[in-house]
Protein backbone atom coordinates (compact mmCIF):
# COMPACT_ATOMS: atom_id res chain seq x y z
CA UNK A 1 0.00 0.00 0.00
CA UNK A 2 2.82 2.36 0.88
CA UNK A 3 4.68 1.54 -2.31
CA UNK A 4 1.61 2.19 -4.39
CA UNK A 5 1.08 5.62 -2.80
CA UNK A 6 4.73 6.42 -3.29
CA UNK A 7 4.57 5.56 -6.99
CA UNK A 8 1.49 7.71 -7.54
CA UNK A 9 3.08 10.65 -5.73
CA UNK A 10 6.23 10.34 -7.83
CA UNK A 11 4.26 10.34 -11.08
CA UNK A 12 2.31 13.45 -10.05
CA UNK A 13 5.51 15.31 -9.29
CA UNK A 14 7.04 14.29 -12.59
CA UNK A 15 3.97 15.38 -14.51
CA UNK A 16 3.92 18.70 -12.67
CA UNK A 17 7.57 19.24 -13.41
CA UNK A 18 7.08 18.46 -17.10
CA UNK A 19 4.17 20.83 -17.33
CA UNK A 20 6.13 23.57 -15.58
CA UNK A 21 9.09 23.16 -17.91
CA UNK A 22 6.81 23.12 -20.94
CA UNK A 23 5.08 26.28 -19.80
CA UNK A 24 8.39 27.97 -19.24
CA UNK A 25 9.54 26.97 -22.73
CA UNK A 26 6.33 28.23 -24.25
CA UNK A 27 6.66 31.51 -22.43
CA UNK A 28 10.23 31.92 -23.61
CA UNK A 29 9.24 31.00 -27.15
CA UNK A 30 6.33 33.46 -27.09
CA UNK A 31 8.55 36.25 -25.87
CA UNK A 32 11.03 35.55 -28.63
CA UNK A 33 8.22 35.62 -31.22
CA UNK A 34 6.92 38.92 -29.93
CA UNK A 35 10.40 40.37 -30.03
CA UNK A 36 10.82 39.24 -33.59
CA UNK A 37 7.41 40.71 -34.66
CA UNK A 38 7.87 44.11 -32.95
CA UNK A 39 11.52 45.01 -32.47
CA UNK A 40 12.24 47.19 -29.43
CA UNK A 41 13.43 50.81 -29.57
CA UNK A 42 15.18 50.99 -26.20
CA UNK A 43 18.64 50.85 -27.77
CA UNK A 44 17.76 53.25 -30.64
CA UNK A 45 20.84 55.35 -29.92
CA UNK A 46 23.15 52.57 -31.03
CA UNK A 47 21.16 51.65 -34.16
CA UNK A 48 22.10 52.63 -37.66
CA UNK A 49 19.76 55.10 -39.44
CA UNK A 50 18.43 52.38 -41.72
CA UNK A 51 17.83 50.07 -38.74
CA UNK A 52 16.11 52.83 -36.82
CA UNK A 53 13.78 53.62 -39.75
CA UNK A 54 13.08 49.90 -40.20
CA UNK A 55 11.98 49.59 -36.55
CA UNK A 56 10.02 52.87 -36.64
CA UNK A 57 8.11 51.79 -39.73
CA UNK A 58 7.50 48.22 -38.57
CA UNK A 59 3.93 47.06 -39.10
CA UNK A 60 3.39 46.80 -35.36
CA UNK A 61 3.93 50.56 -35.03
CA UNK A 62 3.34 52.10 -38.46
CA UNK A 63 0.74 51.69 -41.22
CA UNK A 64 1.76 53.44 -44.44
CA UNK A 65 -1.82 53.35 -45.70
CA UNK A 66 -2.98 55.45 -42.77
CA UNK A 67 -2.35 59.19 -42.84
CA UNK A 68 -0.82 60.97 -39.83
CA UNK A 69 -3.45 61.60 -37.20
CA UNK A 70 -3.68 64.55 -34.83
CA UNK A 71 -6.39 65.12 -32.23
CA UNK A 72 -7.59 68.10 -30.30
CA UNK A 73 -6.72 67.46 -26.68
CA UNK A 74 -9.99 68.99 -25.51
CA UNK A 75 -12.61 67.98 -28.05
CA UNK A 76 -10.77 64.90 -29.29
CA UNK A 77 -11.57 66.05 -32.80
CA UNK A 78 -9.43 64.64 -35.58
CA UNK A 79 -7.56 67.28 -37.54
CA UNK A 80 -6.86 67.08 -41.29
CA UNK A 81 -3.25 66.54 -42.22
CA UNK A 82 -1.54 69.75 -43.26
CA UNK A 83 0.85 69.43 -46.19
CA UNK A 84 3.06 72.37 -47.15
CA UNK A 85 4.41 72.64 -50.69
CA UNK A 86 7.32 74.43 -52.30
CA UNK A 87 8.46 74.29 -55.90
CA UNK A 88 11.73 75.27 -57.55
CA UNK A 89 11.66 75.64 -61.36
CA UNK A 90 14.99 75.24 -63.13
CA UNK A 91 13.80 74.75 -66.71
CA UNK A 92 10.82 75.96 -68.68
CA UNK A 93 10.38 75.36 -72.37
CA UNK A 94 8.82 77.91 -74.70
CA UNK A 95 5.09 77.61 -75.13
CA UNK A 96 3.98 75.25 -77.88
CA UNK A 97 1.33 77.44 -79.49
CA UNK A 98 0.05 74.77 -81.84
CA UNK A 99 -0.64 72.24 -79.05
CA UNK A 100 -1.44 74.82 -76.34
CA UNK A 101 1.03 73.37 -73.86
CA UNK A 102 4.40 73.97 -72.24
CA UNK A 103 7.01 71.78 -70.56
CA UNK A 104 8.48 72.37 -67.13
CA UNK A 105 11.26 70.74 -65.09
CA UNK A 106 11.05 71.45 -61.39
CA UNK A 107 11.86 70.25 -57.90
CA UNK A 108 8.78 69.72 -55.73
CA UNK A 109 8.98 69.59 -51.93
CA UNK A 110 6.15 68.34 -49.72
CA UNK A 111 6.49 68.61 -45.95
CA UNK A 112 4.19 67.34 -43.20
CA UNK A 113 4.35 66.22 -39.58
CA UNK A 114 4.12 62.50 -38.79
CA UNK A 115 4.60 61.92 -35.05
CA UNK A 116 4.79 58.18 -35.60
CA UNK A 117 8.28 58.73 -37.05
CA UNK A 118 9.56 60.94 -34.20
CA UNK A 119 12.63 59.31 -32.62
CA UNK A 120 13.73 62.05 -30.25
CA UNK A 121 12.29 60.15 -27.26
CA UNK A 122 14.05 56.93 -28.21
CA UNK A 123 17.38 58.45 -29.27
CA UNK A 124 17.75 61.85 -27.57
CA UNK A 125 21.37 62.12 -28.63
CA UNK A 126 20.47 62.00 -32.32
CA UNK A 127 20.16 65.57 -33.58
CA UNK A 128 20.62 65.06 -37.31
CA UNK A 129 17.89 64.26 -39.79
CA UNK A 130 17.70 60.82 -41.31
CA UNK A 131 18.10 60.96 -45.08
CA UNK A 132 17.02 58.34 -47.57
CA UNK A 133 16.03 57.79 -51.17
CA UNK A 134 13.38 55.83 -52.99
CA UNK A 135 13.54 52.67 -50.81
CA UNK A 136 12.94 54.78 -47.74
CA UNK A 137 10.02 56.63 -49.34
CA UNK A 138 8.34 53.30 -50.11
CA UNK A 139 8.03 52.59 -46.36
CA UNK A 140 6.34 55.93 -45.55
CA UNK A 141 2.94 57.44 -46.00
CA UNK A 142 3.03 60.16 -48.68
CA UNK A 143 0.27 62.46 -49.91
CA UNK A 144 -1.02 61.63 -53.37
CA UNK A 145 -0.74 64.85 -55.40
CA UNK A 146 -1.41 65.21 -59.13
CA UNK A 147 -1.35 67.92 -61.78
CA UNK A 148 -4.90 68.89 -62.69
CA UNK A 149 -3.90 70.41 -66.06
CA UNK A 150 -1.33 67.83 -67.06
CA UNK A 151 -0.81 66.33 -70.49
CA UNK A 152 2.06 64.17 -69.31
CA UNK A 153 3.87 64.17 -65.98
CA UNK A 154 5.97 62.14 -63.59
CA UNK A 155 5.66 63.52 -60.12
CA UNK A 156 7.10 60.74 -57.94
CA UNK A 157 10.32 60.10 -59.78
CA UNK A 158 11.51 57.16 -61.85
CA UNK A 159 14.90 56.44 -60.34
CA UNK A 160 16.90 56.62 -57.11
CA UNK A 161 18.29 60.04 -57.93
CA UNK A 162 14.84 61.58 -58.42
CA UNK A 163 13.61 61.11 -54.83
CA UNK A 164 14.95 62.38 -51.50
CA UNK A 165 13.34 61.91 -48.07
CA UNK A 166 14.34 63.66 -44.86
CA UNK A 167 12.96 62.82 -41.36
CA UNK A 168 13.68 65.11 -38.42
CA UNK A 169 13.86 63.90 -34.77
CA UNK A 170 10.44 65.49 -34.16
CA UNK A 171 8.86 63.56 -37.04
CA UNK A 172 8.85 66.32 -39.69
CA UNK A 173 8.98 64.62 -43.09
CA UNK A 174 10.25 66.43 -46.20
CA UNK A 175 9.67 64.62 -49.47
CA UNK A 176 11.54 66.03 -52.48
CA UNK A 177 11.21 64.83 -56.06
CA UNK A 178 12.32 65.99 -59.45
CA UNK A 179 9.51 66.14 -61.94
CA UNK A 180 9.02 66.64 -65.64
CA UNK A 181 5.57 67.82 -66.62
CA UNK A 182 3.88 68.82 -69.85
CA UNK A 183 0.99 71.08 -68.90
CA UNK A 184 -1.97 72.49 -70.76
CA UNK A 185 -2.17 76.27 -71.18
CA UNK A 186 -5.05 78.06 -72.86
CA UNK A 187 -3.66 80.92 -74.96
CA UNK A 188 -5.26 84.00 -76.49
CA UNK A 189 -3.79 85.00 -79.86
CA UNK A 190 -5.87 88.08 -80.62
CA UNK A 191 -2.79 90.31 -80.31
CA UNK A 192 -0.29 87.86 -81.80
CA UNK A 193 2.66 88.46 -82.10
CA UNK A 194 2.26 91.14 -79.42
CA UNK A 195 0.40 88.77 -77.12
CA UNK A 196 0.85 88.07 -73.41
CA UNK A 197 0.10 84.63 -72.03
CA UNK A 198 -0.70 83.44 -68.51
CA UNK A 199 -0.02 79.75 -67.88
CA UNK A 200 -0.95 78.03 -64.64
CA UNK A 201 0.27 74.92 -62.83
CA UNK A 202 -2.41 73.32 -60.66
CA UNK A 203 -1.68 70.76 -57.91
CA UNK A 204 -4.57 68.90 -56.28
CA UNK A 205 -5.07 66.19 -53.69
CA UNK A 206 -6.23 62.92 -55.25
CA UNK A 207 -7.38 60.64 -52.40
CA UNK A 208 -8.20 62.90 -49.46
CA UNK A 209 -10.72 65.71 -49.36
CA UNK A 210 -10.44 68.80 -47.19
CA UNK A 211 -11.72 66.98 -44.10
CA UNK A 212 -8.65 64.73 -44.21
CA UNK A 213 -5.90 66.70 -45.97
CA UNK A 214 -5.24 70.32 -46.83
CA UNK A 215 -2.55 71.75 -49.10
CA UNK A 216 -0.78 75.01 -48.35
CA UNK A 217 2.15 76.93 -49.80
CA UNK A 218 5.20 77.46 -47.64
CA UNK A 219 5.32 80.79 -45.87
CA UNK A 220 8.77 81.68 -47.21
CA UNK A 221 9.59 81.59 -50.94
CA UNK A 222 7.02 79.00 -52.01
CA UNK A 223 7.88 79.61 -55.70
CA UNK A 224 11.45 80.14 -56.88
CA UNK A 225 13.16 80.12 -60.26
CA UNK A 226 16.65 79.32 -61.36
CA UNK A 227 18.41 82.67 -61.90
CA UNK A 228 20.10 81.25 -65.01
CA UNK A 229 16.83 80.15 -66.58
CA UNK A 230 16.12 81.93 -69.89
CA UNK A 231 13.32 81.82 -72.44
CA UNK A 232 14.11 82.54 -76.10
CA UNK A 233 10.69 83.65 -77.32
CA UNK A 234 9.09 84.90 -74.10
CA UNK A 235 10.01 87.13 -71.22
CA UNK A 236 8.56 86.32 -67.81
CA UNK A 237 7.06 89.48 -66.35
CA UNK A 238 5.67 88.25 -63.01
CA UNK A 239 4.09 85.30 -61.25
CA UNK A 240 1.55 84.73 -58.49
CA UNK A 241 0.19 81.81 -56.50
CA UNK A 242 -2.96 80.97 -54.53
CA UNK A 243 -4.79 78.28 -52.59
CA UNK A 244 -8.26 77.19 -53.60
CA UNK A 245 -10.89 74.51 -53.03
CA UNK A 246 -12.28 72.53 -55.97
CA UNK A 247 -15.48 70.54 -55.92
CA UNK A 248 -15.87 67.06 -57.35
CA UNK A 249 -19.43 65.98 -58.14
CA UNK A 250 -21.45 64.22 -60.81
CA UNK A 251 -20.82 67.01 -63.31
CA UNK A 252 -17.17 67.76 -62.52
CA UNK A 253 -15.84 64.31 -61.75
CA UNK A 254 -12.21 65.15 -61.06
CA UNK A 255 -11.28 62.53 -58.45
CA UNK A 256 -12.65 59.20 -59.60
CA UNK A 257 -15.65 58.06 -57.62
CA UNK A 258 -14.93 60.36 -54.65
CA UNK A 259 -17.19 63.36 -54.16
CA UNK A 260 -16.49 66.39 -52.03
CA UNK A 261 -14.20 69.40 -51.76
CA UNK A 262 -10.52 68.94 -52.45
CA UNK A 263 -7.63 71.22 -51.65
CA UNK A 264 -5.75 72.75 -54.57
CA UNK A 265 -2.59 74.79 -55.08
CA UNK A 266 -1.76 76.78 -58.19
CA UNK A 267 0.79 79.25 -59.44
CA UNK A 268 0.67 81.28 -62.64
CA UNK A 269 3.45 82.79 -64.71
CA UNK A 270 2.77 85.80 -66.92
CA UNK A 271 4.80 85.66 -70.13
CA UNK A 272 5.31 88.44 -72.67
CA UNK A 273 6.30 87.47 -76.20
CA UNK A 274 9.52 88.98 -77.55
CA UNK A 275 8.81 90.96 -80.72
CA UNK A 276 12.36 91.19 -82.07
CA UNK A 277 12.16 87.97 -84.08
CA UNK A 278 8.91 88.96 -85.81
CA UNK A 279 10.16 92.47 -86.56
CA UNK A 280 13.21 91.14 -88.38
CA UNK A 281 11.61 88.10 -90.02
CA UNK A 282 8.07 89.24 -90.79
CA UNK A 283 7.24 92.93 -90.49
CA UNK A 284 10.32 94.43 -92.14
CA UNK A 285 10.36 91.90 -95.03
CA UNK A 286 6.65 92.47 -95.63
CA UNK A 287 7.22 96.25 -95.75
CA UNK A 288 9.97 95.75 -98.31
CA UNK A 289 7.77 93.47 -100.42
CA UNK A 290 4.99 96.07 -100.44
CA UNK A 291 7.50 98.77 -101.42
CA UNK A 292 8.82 96.59 -104.26
CA UNK A 293 5.30 96.32 -105.68
CA UNK A 294 5.33 100.11 -106.14
CA UNK A 295 8.19 99.88 -108.65
CA UNK A 296 5.54 99.26 -111.31
CA UNK A 297 4.51 102.92 -111.00
CA UNK A 298 7.84 103.91 -112.62
CA UNK A 299 7.29 101.57 -115.57
CA UNK A 300 5.36 102.60 -118.65
CA UNK A 301 1.66 101.81 -118.62
CA UNK A 302 1.85 99.58 -121.71
CA UNK A 303 4.71 97.50 -120.24
CA UNK A 304 2.33 94.68 -119.35
CA UNK A 305 4.77 91.74 -118.88
CA UNK A 306 7.11 93.38 -116.34
CA UNK A 307 4.31 95.04 -114.38
CA UNK A 308 2.22 91.87 -114.19
CA UNK A 309 5.24 89.78 -113.23
CA UNK A 310 6.24 92.29 -110.55
CA UNK A 311 2.75 92.41 -109.03
CA UNK A 312 2.13 88.68 -108.99
CA UNK A 313 5.62 87.80 -107.70
CA UNK A 314 5.34 90.25 -104.79
CA UNK A 315 1.87 88.93 -103.96
CA UNK A 316 3.03 85.31 -103.94
CA UNK A 317 6.17 86.15 -101.95
CA UNK A 318 4.16 87.92 -99.29
CA UNK A 319 1.62 85.08 -99.01
CA UNK A 320 4.48 82.58 -98.61
CA UNK A 321 6.07 84.75 -95.91
CA UNK A 322 2.79 85.03 -93.99
CA UNK A 323 1.95 81.35 -94.23
CA UNK A 324 5.31 80.41 -92.71
CA UNK A 325 4.48 82.51 -89.64
CA UNK A 326 0.98 81.09 -89.17
CA UNK A 327 1.96 77.40 -89.35
CA UNK A 328 2.86 77.33 -85.65
CA UNK A 329 -0.51 78.74 -84.55
CA UNK A 330 -3.78 76.90 -83.97
CA UNK A 331 -6.69 77.53 -86.33
CA UNK A 332 -8.75 79.92 -84.25
CA UNK A 333 -11.97 81.59 -85.38
CA UNK A 334 -11.23 85.17 -84.27
CA UNK A 335 -9.10 87.69 -86.17
CA UNK A 336 -5.55 88.16 -84.94
CA UNK A 337 -3.51 91.37 -85.13
CA UNK A 338 -1.09 89.63 -87.49
CA UNK A 339 -3.97 88.92 -89.86
CA UNK A 340 -4.89 92.61 -89.87
CA UNK A 341 -1.33 93.35 -90.99
CA UNK A 342 -1.60 90.62 -93.62
CA UNK A 343 -4.84 92.06 -95.00
CA UNK A 344 -3.41 95.59 -95.05
CA UNK A 345 -0.26 94.62 -96.95
CA UNK A 346 -2.27 92.44 -99.32
CA UNK A 347 -4.54 95.41 -100.03
CA UNK A 348 -1.62 97.61 -101.07
CA UNK A 349 -0.04 94.92 -103.26
CA UNK A 350 -3.39 94.16 -104.86
CA UNK A 351 -3.99 97.91 -105.26
CA UNK A 352 -0.82 98.26 -107.35
CA UNK A 353 -2.12 95.52 -109.67
CA UNK A 354 -5.51 97.23 -109.96
CA UNK A 355 -3.78 100.54 -110.67
CA UNK A 356 -1.83 98.92 -113.51
CA UNK A 357 -4.99 97.46 -115.02
CA UNK A 358 -6.65 100.87 -114.79
CA UNK A 359 -3.88 102.89 -116.45
CA UNK A 360 -3.30 100.19 -119.08
CA UNK A 361 -6.95 100.39 -120.07
CA UNK A 362 -6.70 104.17 -120.40
CA UNK A 363 -3.44 103.90 -122.34
CA UNK A 364 -5.09 101.77 -125.04
CA UNK A 365 -7.83 104.29 -125.79
CA UNK A 366 -7.66 106.03 -129.17
CA UNK A 367 -9.66 109.21 -128.64
CA UNK A 368 -8.35 112.21 -126.79
CA UNK A 369 -10.19 113.22 -123.66
CA UNK A 370 -11.37 116.77 -123.11
CA UNK A 371 -11.24 118.12 -119.57
CA UNK A 372 -12.86 121.18 -118.12
CA UNK A 373 -9.89 121.60 -115.76
CA UNK A 374 -6.65 119.75 -115.26
CA UNK A 375 -7.07 118.41 -111.74
CA UNK A 376 -7.69 115.09 -110.05
CA UNK A 377 -11.43 115.47 -109.92
CA UNK A 378 -11.99 116.01 -113.61
CA UNK A 379 -9.28 113.60 -114.74
CA UNK A 380 -10.66 110.71 -112.71
CA UNK A 381 -14.20 111.61 -113.71
CA UNK A 382 -13.32 111.75 -117.38
CA UNK A 383 -11.50 108.44 -117.25
CA UNK A 384 -14.36 106.67 -115.52
CA UNK A 385 -17.05 108.27 -117.73
CA UNK A 386 -15.33 109.38 -120.97
CA UNK A 387 -17.03 112.29 -122.77
CA UNK A 388 -17.28 112.68 -126.57
CA UNK A 389 -14.82 114.82 -128.46
CA UNK A 390 -15.30 118.54 -128.35
CA UNK A 391 -16.07 118.78 -132.06
CA UNK A 392 -18.72 116.08 -131.86
CA UNK A 393 -20.22 117.68 -128.80
CA UNK A 394 -20.36 121.03 -130.60
CA UNK A 395 -22.15 119.54 -133.60
CA UNK A 396 -24.68 117.85 -131.38
CA UNK A 397 -25.33 121.07 -129.54
CA UNK A 398 -25.72 122.99 -132.79
CA UNK A 399 -28.21 120.51 -134.16
CA UNK A 400 -30.04 120.48 -130.89
CA UNK A 401 -29.97 124.10 -129.67
CA UNK A 402 -28.25 126.35 -132.16
CA UNK A 403 -30.30 125.50 -135.27
CA UNK A 404 -33.25 127.88 -135.20
CA UNK A 405 -35.34 130.12 -137.38
CA UNK A 406 -34.00 133.60 -137.12
CA UNK A 407 -36.41 135.05 -139.69
CA UNK A 408 -39.51 133.12 -138.69
CA UNK A 409 -42.78 135.02 -139.13
CA UNK A 410 -41.02 138.04 -140.69
CA UNK A 411 -43.60 140.34 -142.30
CA UNK A 412 -42.92 142.27 -145.51
CA UNK A 413 -42.86 145.95 -144.78
CA UNK A 414 -44.77 146.75 -148.03
CA UNK A 415 -47.57 144.35 -147.29
CA UNK A 416 -47.64 145.52 -143.70
CA UNK A 417 -48.11 149.03 -144.79
CA UNK A 418 -50.62 148.25 -147.51
CA UNK A 419 -52.64 145.55 -145.80
CA UNK A 420 -51.74 146.07 -142.17
CA UNK A 421 -51.70 142.33 -141.38
CA UNK A 422 -49.22 139.46 -141.08
CA UNK A 423 -48.75 136.77 -143.67
CA UNK A 424 -48.62 133.53 -141.69
CA UNK A 425 -47.70 131.47 -144.66
CA UNK A 426 -44.34 133.07 -145.25
CA UNK A 427 -41.52 131.26 -143.44
CA UNK A 428 -37.87 131.92 -144.10
CA UNK A 429 -35.51 129.66 -142.04
CA UNK A 430 -31.81 130.51 -141.63
CA UNK A 431 -29.50 127.92 -139.99
CA UNK A 432 -26.36 129.43 -138.49
CA UNK A 433 -23.30 127.35 -137.50
CA UNK A 434 -20.81 128.92 -135.10
CA UNK A 435 -22.29 132.34 -135.83
CA UNK A 436 -24.18 134.75 -133.60
CA UNK A 437 -27.87 134.03 -133.45
CA UNK A 438 -29.94 136.98 -134.71
CA UNK A 439 -33.48 137.27 -133.56
CA UNK A 440 -35.78 139.73 -135.35
CA UNK A 441 -38.89 141.22 -133.91
CA UNK A 442 -41.62 143.20 -135.48
CA UNK A 443 -41.48 146.91 -135.10
CA UNK A 444 -45.03 146.82 -133.92
CA UNK A 445 -44.04 144.54 -131.08
CA UNK A 446 -41.23 146.80 -130.01
CA UNK A 447 -43.18 150.00 -130.49
CA UNK A 448 -45.87 148.85 -128.13
CA UNK A 449 -43.65 149.72 -125.20
CA UNK A 450 -41.88 152.73 -126.70
CA UNK A 451 -43.86 154.39 -129.47
CA UNK A 452 -47.11 152.88 -130.61
CA UNK A 453 -47.09 154.92 -133.83
CA UNK A 454 -43.68 153.73 -135.04
CA UNK A 455 -43.23 150.90 -137.58
CA UNK A 456 -40.28 148.81 -138.80
CA UNK A 457 -38.04 145.95 -137.70
CA UNK A 458 -35.57 145.84 -134.79
CA UNK A 459 -32.67 143.40 -134.49
CA UNK A 460 -32.12 142.14 -130.87
CA UNK A 461 -28.46 141.24 -130.06
CA UNK A 462 -28.99 140.18 -126.40
CA UNK A 463 -28.92 136.46 -127.16
CA UNK A 464 -25.72 136.86 -129.10
CA UNK A 465 -24.04 138.60 -126.19
CA UNK A 466 -25.20 135.91 -123.77
CA UNK A 467 -23.72 133.18 -125.95
CA UNK A 468 -20.44 135.01 -126.16
CA UNK A 469 -20.28 135.35 -122.39
CA UNK A 470 -20.96 131.64 -121.94
CA UNK A 471 -18.27 130.74 -124.40
CA UNK A 472 -15.78 132.91 -122.61
CA UNK A 473 -16.47 131.30 -119.16
CA UNK A 474 -16.30 127.66 -120.40
CA UNK A 475 -12.78 126.44 -121.34
CA UNK A 476 -11.73 122.92 -122.38
CA UNK A 477 -8.34 121.18 -122.35
CA UNK A 478 -7.54 118.13 -124.39
CA UNK A 479 -5.26 115.36 -123.01
CA UNK A 480 -4.19 112.18 -124.70
CA UNK A 481 -4.85 108.82 -122.96
CA UNK A 482 -1.09 108.31 -122.58
CA UNK A 483 -0.75 111.61 -120.77
CA UNK A 484 -3.57 110.70 -118.40
CA UNK A 485 -2.04 107.26 -117.71
CA UNK A 486 1.34 108.79 -116.89
CA UNK A 487 -0.37 111.43 -114.75
CA UNK A 488 -2.10 108.69 -112.70
CA UNK A 489 1.20 106.79 -112.30
CA UNK A 490 2.95 109.92 -111.01
CA UNK A 491 0.22 110.51 -108.45
CA UNK A 492 0.30 106.85 -107.36
CA UNK A 493 4.02 107.10 -106.58
CA UNK A 494 3.18 109.47 -103.74
CA UNK A 495 -0.36 108.36 -102.83
CA UNK A 496 0.43 104.70 -102.09
CA UNK A 497 3.41 105.39 -99.75
CA UNK A 498 1.41 108.02 -97.88
CA UNK A 499 -1.52 105.65 -97.43
CA UNK A 500 0.80 102.86 -96.29
CA UNK A 501 2.45 105.21 -93.79
CA UNK A 502 -0.96 106.10 -92.39
CA UNK A 503 -1.85 102.42 -92.12
CA UNK A 504 1.38 101.78 -90.19
CA UNK A 505 0.65 104.60 -87.77
CA UNK A 506 -2.85 103.30 -87.07
CA UNK A 507 -1.64 99.71 -86.73
CA UNK A 508 1.18 100.33 -84.27
CA UNK A 509 -0.95 102.79 -82.28
CA UNK A 510 -3.63 100.14 -81.88
CA UNK A 511 -1.10 97.47 -80.92
CA UNK A 512 0.56 99.44 -78.12
CA UNK A 513 -2.43 101.42 -76.86
CA UNK A 514 -5.19 98.78 -76.75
Amino acid sequence: MTNLFYQIYTKVILITLVLTISQMNMTALGTSTVDEECPPLENATTLQPSQLITRLTHVCRYDRLERPIEYDLVTKERYPTRVNARIYIYYMQNLNSDLLQFKMHALLQLSFLDKRLAFSNYAPTRKDNILGQKQMSERLWLPHIFFANERESNILGTDEKDVLVSISPQGQVIFSTRLQATLYCWMNFKKFPFDEQSCSTVLESWMYNTTELTLHWEDKTPISFDPDMRLTEYNMQRYWYNETIVNSNDIHLRHGAFYGNYSSLSFTVHLNREIGFYLMDYFLPSMMIVAISWVSFWLQADASPPRIMLGTSTMLSFITLSSSQSKTLPKVSYIKVSEVWFLGCTFFIFGSLVEFAFVNTIWRRKENIELKKVNSKYIIKSTLTPRPARREMGLNNQSRTRSCSSLDNIVSSTESVMNGNVNPGFNNYLTVHNLPIITTQSADTVSIASNPNSTGHVINMDDNNKDNKTGENTTFTTMTPQEIAMWIDRRSRFLFPLMFLGFNCLYWTFVYCF
